[in-house]
């Protein structure tokens, strides 16, 4: 299961005050209601909410930003199923942490992150948190906490291994754990100061764009023209796909031409992560050629998913597929927790077809 949060920069949107104890749902800032009109789609919420962010902090290979806002609710999907996780009354804050590559800003959509807080030495809450989709933070890992009295804690932020196959300049790394440690204070009149904004839009198909994010990465894919190889593109549902085929990337291991499908949402064009995916591959007469791919992160490639191919040609030499006809299935859609907006979307994902 996965946890929801989602975030809005402090200079966004309209302001409303949180104030008192209490279900967040019940509380002075009023929130609405979960629409009644949602598309089975992406589609703009009814509201947004703000956030303010701790810190940004280099641990090991990793840079993370850890940022919070109210408890809110959110949606858990396992396989195939949703559900919905509402605030509960002792919950404090919903703590939020992304994680990117030092080197190169990539973000990690696939690691493992922990987040345990601390107050003079006693620890006060952990929870492992999950992996999260929303409109304006995009990728990002996040989960509410309880029993919080005001005053000053540690945070330390626990980041594992990817479960993505580093691929590329990435083959070898992102497998030791490393942890980041961030001094918060828990204040109730700083959080009401937090914006909060209704959206007369909401229900409609869309999406609100990613908010300003500064040093701190939103996990937008790579645009088709900045990827290597003839890159090309199909659309399927809110699913965007662009597809390339290129020589076999450090960390892979077969030989033949190496494809990379890059799953990214419609509007924003961010990661969709933790799917399951099967492509079929049919062309110059030959019979077709299924495979299931494989989750990966690469430098070049982005976050992706893919799959060495039959050969064409001569021994040793690269083909082109310029005759290929891939058929991409979406086999389990993104086992990711969903804020608004997003909770509906990827599933019953039509197959589609694209020529290499």
């Amino acid at each position: 299961m996965f946890r929801r949060e989602f975030l809005a920069t402090g200079s966004a949107l309209g302001i409303a005050a949180l104030a008192g104890c209490g279900s967040l749902e019940s509380r002075a800032i009023d929130i609405p209601p979960v629409l009644d009109n949602r598309p089975d789609a992406i589609y703009v919420p009814g509201h947004v909410e703000g956030m303010n962010m701790v810190g940004i902090e280099t641990t090991g290979e990793y840079d993370v930003a850890l940022s919070y806002s109210y408890p809110h609710r959110f949606w858990t999907v396992t396989g195939t199923d949703v559900e919905r996780t509402s605030t509960e009354e002792a919950d404090s804050v919903h703590l939020m942490a992304t994680v990117w590559d030092a080197e190169t800003g990539m973000i990690l959509p696939e690691v493992g992150v922990a987040i345990e807080i601390t107050q003079d030495g006693s620890l006060v809450s952990e929870e492992t948190v999950y992996a999260m989709l929303s409109g304006p933070m995009g990728v990002h890992h996040g989960a509410n906490f309880a029993g919080l009295d005001e005053g000053d804690y540690e945070v330390a932020v626990r980041v594992g291994a990817t479960a993505s196959r580093p691929t590329g300049a990435f083959a070898g790394r992102f497998e030791e754990p490393a942890t980041a440690t961030f001094e918060f204070t828990f204040d109730q009149e700083t959080m009401g100061e937090i914006r909060f904004d209704r959206l007369d839009r909401g229900g409609e198909r869309g999406a609100i764009e990613p908010m300003p994010m500064g040093a701190v990465p939103t996990g937008v894919a790579p645009a088709t023209d900045d990827l290597p190889g003839k890159a090309v593109k199909a659309m399927a549902g809110d699913i965007r796909y662009v597809a390339t085929v290129v020589d076999p990337p450090a960390g892979i291991e077969d030989e033949g031409p190496y494809l990379a499908l890059s799953p990214r949402t419609r509007y924003n064009g961010y990661y969709l992560s933790r799917m399951g995916v099967s492509v079929s591959l049919e062309g110059n007469g030959e019979s077709s050629t299924e495979e299931t791919l494989t989750r990966a992160i690469d430098p070049e490639l982005g976050y992706h998913y893919g799959t060495t191919l039959p050969r064409e040609g001569e021994q040793g030499e690269t083909a082109s597929r310029e005759r290929d006809e891939l058929s991409i299935t979406v086999e389990t859609p993104p086992q990711v927790a969903r804020h608004e907006g997003y909770e509906t979307a990827f599933f019953d994902v039509p197959t589609t077809t694209l020529s290499l």
